[in-house]
């Protein structure tokens, strides 16, 4: 099962690789991964998303606690939460037809046209993996994928509940 944590930091040198090394020393895998400072630039978020059990899932966290650049981490994925991702798919429009069906394709997934020239149109996505994955399904049907890249999930916990230092 995919679990989601989010992981206050101090900004430091090091601080991210601590955090990689852990997840690496014990096997466990990382899904996807992002990081950026937050409005105190001294502090960084860090959002993961890795798979195992519950019992797995208490080991990360124990271990993640016990490092000393972190202030806080929480799992996200059994309270109510927002959770997205970002989509760039760079697709082949060599012909009308095809670049009708990409922007419609786009629109039904409420996505966006963010570049085109009149070979190439590159479609922006964001939302849940599996509405990014039922787009990508969907496209290849109708155009040529010639590059993806996905940002990896982002998660915030809804309501009052927050990370805070």
């Amino acid at each position: 099962m995919q679990t989601v944590l989010s992981i206050l930091l101090e900004n430091e040198p090091g601080s991210l690789s601590r955090i990689i090394g852990l997840f690496s020393q014990r096997a466990f895998n990382i899904e996807s991964l992002t990081v950026a400072a937050i409005e105190d630039k001294s502090l960084s978020r860090i959002t993961i998303a890795t798979n195992g059990d519950h019992r797995v899932i208490e080991q990360i966290i124990k271990q993640v606690n016990k490092l000393v650049d972190v202030l806080k981490i929480s799992e996200l994925t059994n309270a109510e939460h927002i959770e997205r991702e970002l989509m760039f798919v760079k697709l082949s429009a060599t012909t009308p037809v095809m670049r009708e069906e990409i922007v419609r394709t786009a629109e039904i997934f409420r996505g966006q046209i963010v570049d085109s020239t009149s070979q190439i149109y590159t479609v922006q996505l964001t939302g849940k993996k599996d509405k990014l994955n039922a787009f990508i399904r969907s496209i290849k049907r109708q155009s040529d994928i010639i590059e993806i890249v996905r940002s990896g999930c982002v998660a915030i916990a809804r309501g009052e509940r927050a990370l805070r230092p």
